[in-house]
């Protein structure tokens, strides 16, 4: 039985098109206040996996609950309690900031929606700009005028689909601390990102691949559940020398970072034998690195969505 404080719970996931599995057999549970983040490749399920779990579309097989609805036969309670933001930015270009947030206060019939729009105005920094025309703002700004739309009406779950495309650093940083405000006020998140930086600041994640969910948990349990084992080496000829052990025992994965590179493998002994035969090269220095949640991401698309073991 789904406890109050577990906002989806799912089991046994699938969904088709044109006869084609998606999403294939995924069972989950998030809890309330979550901010829960899904990775893969392009094409893995990311998308169709949180519109199922949303209810804003109806699995082929399995069955689940969301907000304490169920996913099947009780959809149009659920979208009512769902905001969703979209990667493309999805409001009225040629009406200001103050009349895209009353026109979705309308929309969804707020009481005193003008006390609503100012708060959310003055929530998300907008007050010098609510007569722009939304058109001509950054990437930065549409962003947060996006959040405010999506957040106007009090959901209780809030779907964010690759939302910081195309936006600089800063932005990033202040969108995902109004993120975590929302999230401390008890608002379950659930966002698809590329980014590994953001992926980092979600509660728990999930990495999906040709529509198997593989791994998922907090970053920490998903890192050690991966079981690689990752050196860094530095010094010269680092390009021949990621050549030489992209095939080599025991080497699951090589990727430059910096002016280093990272090499990880989840055979320990054969990755300490491939090692070990640099070992007198004095142009070479190895260390031993905890591996990072990129280790992780660039090692499992590798894999080509075999399954952890």
């Amino acid at each position: 039985m789904t406890t109050p404080d577990v906002v989806i719970d799912v089991h046994g996931l699938t969904k088709r098109f044109d006869g084609r599995p998606v999403v294939r057999d995924l069972s989950m549970q998030v809890r309330r206040g979550t901010i829960y983040g899904f990775l893969g490749p392009n094409g893995s399920g990311k998308t169709t996996t949180i519109r199922m779990l949303c209810g804003l579309l109806t699995p082929d097989d399995g069955q689940g609950t969301c907000l304490g609805f169920d996913l099947r036969t009780q959809t149009e309670e659920i979208k009512r309690r769902v905001g969703y933001m979209t990667q493309r930015f999805s409001l009225y270009e040629d009406l200001s900031v103050r009349e895209n947030l009353e026109f979705v206060a309308r929309l969804y019939g707020l009481r005193d929606a003008r006390a609503a729009v100012g708060a959310m105005i003055e929530r998300l920094g907008l007050e010098g700009r609510t007569e722009q025309l939304a058109g001509t703002l950054s990437g930065g700004w549409k962003q947060r005028l996006a959040l405010g739309a999506c957040t106007l009406p009090n959901p209780q779950l809030l779907l964010l689909d690759e939302p910081t495309a195309g936006v600089d650093p800063k932005a990033r940083r202040e969108f995902w601390s109004e993120i975590h405000a929302l999230a401390a006020d008890g608002l379950t998140v659930l966002v698809s990102t590329h980014y590994m930086d953001e992926a980092e600041r979600c509660h728990e994640i999930a990495y999906i691949a040709y529509g198997v969910l593989l791994v998922h948990g907090t970053v920490d349990e998903v890192i050690e559940r991966s079981a690689l084992v990752t050196y860094m080496v530095s010094g010269e000829g680092l390009a021949h020398l990621a050549t030489e052990l992209a095939h080599a025992p025991g080497v699951d994965m090589v990727a430059p970072f910096g002016t280093r590179l990272h090499v990880s493998g989840r055979d320990h002994a054969a990755l300490e034998a491939t090692i070990g035969r640099y070992g007198n090269d004095s142009a070479l220095t190895w260390t031993v690195s905890k591996p990072t949640l990129e280790d992780v991401f660039i090692e499992l698309m590798n894999r080509g969505g075999g399954q952890l073991q």
